[in-house]
């Protein structure tokens, strides 16, 4: 196996547990509360949405990684692969962490439609983050041309079938618009 891929597997396997660890001490469940992991929750307007193995936004996690990628490959163009990824992981194990504090989930509840979301489930954060990590890879060894039109089918796709993705998401916490969050809402 090559041993660039095998530093990568441990460095992210390290920081998801790093990071599922603050989340279970920062009282985040485990799992979802229901009593059973999914792979996948495909119901957004759910109490069990950010809480199983997979859902409609583990896209914009891929995109994560795709963008960090490209941000640190700008940033730190001498720095190895493993240099990077972790540099990738630092932002999405702490955003991560942010985004299950008290204030980032009232403000989701505030700004957005999602009014039963409570945080994410420790498998859920740490599923994310591997999501982050596999955008981030096959950034890595896509042509730039395949990563964009990744990032463009995951929000075209997203914005169809549940009215947010990744673009929406983040226009929703900086700045509210109750035209899109009527629009959101059906």
């Amino acid at each position: 196996m090559n041993p660039t891929f095998v530093r990568s597997l441990l460095l992210t396997a390290g920081a998801i547990a790093i990071t599922a660890l603050i989340l279970y001490t920062m009282g985040q469940p485990l799992i979802c509360k229901c009593g059973y992991v999914k792979f996948w929750q495909g119901v957004v307007a759910s109490s069990e949405n950010s809480q199983h193995i997979a859902d409609w936004y583990t896209p914009s996690h891929v995109i994560h990684g795709i963008l960090f990628f490209g941000l640190f490959s700008w940033l730190l163009p001498r720095a190895g692969l493993a240099t990077r990824l972790g540099a990738s992981l630092i932002f999405e194990c702490a955003w991560e962490i942010v985004e299950n504090t008290d204030m980032v989930i009232n403000r989701y509840r505030e700004s957005t439609i999602s009014l039963d979301y409570f945080g994410d489930s420790v498998l859920n954060s740490s599923a994310d983050i591997a999501a982050m990590a596999v955008g981030f890879l096959l950034a890595a060894r896509l042509p730039v041309w395949t990563s964009i039109l990744i990032v463009i089918g995951f929000e075209t796709l997203t914005a169809w079938m549940i009215r947010d993705g990744l673009t929406l998401n983040v226009l929703m916490l900086i700045w509210p618009m109750d035209a899109v969050k009527a629009w959101q809402g059906g």
